[in-house]
């Protein structure tokens, strides 16, 4: 279904999470109840099983790795976006915090610095924090850049819930760099108690997190 989108400079971003069960050729992503570390092929699930809770999926998903051959051979994979979409790499996510640092929006109105935290976050639905900057702190002032997002949480590497209300975490495509493992893509962390921004954490493909999208 249609979502709402944002352009920032040269961009054009899905302001809400994807939700999506199906690949781009209509396959079925499998739901499970739980993301685990045996889980090598794509899945979702609701965090904490609740439906008005919104939906994770492993990295396996994102890449669009649906079966033991699409696993082995990149060709053979799906495409996780609709069409004239995709997910984005960590380089894609740099673009927008820089672009997002450089035009303002900057908790502070600087243009030097990520301290735009406050800016991409909902809202509402943040535990509290004291920290000048922070998500958690005065969160009427959050979201003036419309990225809208939410503090969902996510699923670590046994598929324990967790963070809901404290962190949000977004996928990138991308594969993160060889140093921290085979098994490690790059992801997005957004955290109440931080002013910034951070896309240059690892980690594990089995997690669950939310996904946003970038138009082609």
């Amino acid at each position: 279904n249609p979502v709402p989108t944002i352009v920032y400079g040269t961009q054009e971003w899905t302001v809400e999470n994807a939700c999506h069960t199906i690949y781009r050729d209509g396959t079925y992503i499998p739901q499970v109840s739980q993301l685990n570390p045996n889980l090598r092929t794509g899945a979702w699930c609701y965090y904490d099983n609740d439906p008005t809770k919104g939906i994770l999926y492993n990295w396996y998903a994102v890449a669009g790795i649906y079966d033991e051959a699409s696993l082995n051979n990149a060709s053979l994979r799906k495409e996780f976006a609709p069409i004239g979409w995709h997910v984005p790499v960590q380089d894609e996510w740099i673009t927008l915090k820089n672009h997002l640092i450089s035009n303002g929006y900057n908790y502070d109105g600087t243009i030097t610095g990520n301290k735009i935290a406050k800016a991409m976050a909902s809202t509402s639905g943040w535990d509290s924090s004291t920290d000048t900057g922070a998500i958690g702190n005065v969160q009427s002032l959050n979201n003036s850049s419309g990225f809208n997002a939410y503090p969902l949480g996510g699923s670590d590497y046994n598929g324990t819930f967790l963070s809901y209300g404290s962190a949000t975490f977004f996928w990138s495509k991308n594969k993160a760099n060889p140093q921290f493992g085979s098994d490690k893509a790059w992801k997005v962390l957004l955290s109440n108690y931080n002013a910034d921004l951070l896309v240059d954490y690892p980690s594990d493909m089995v997690n669950g997190f939310s996904v946003r999208l970038v138009k082609d």
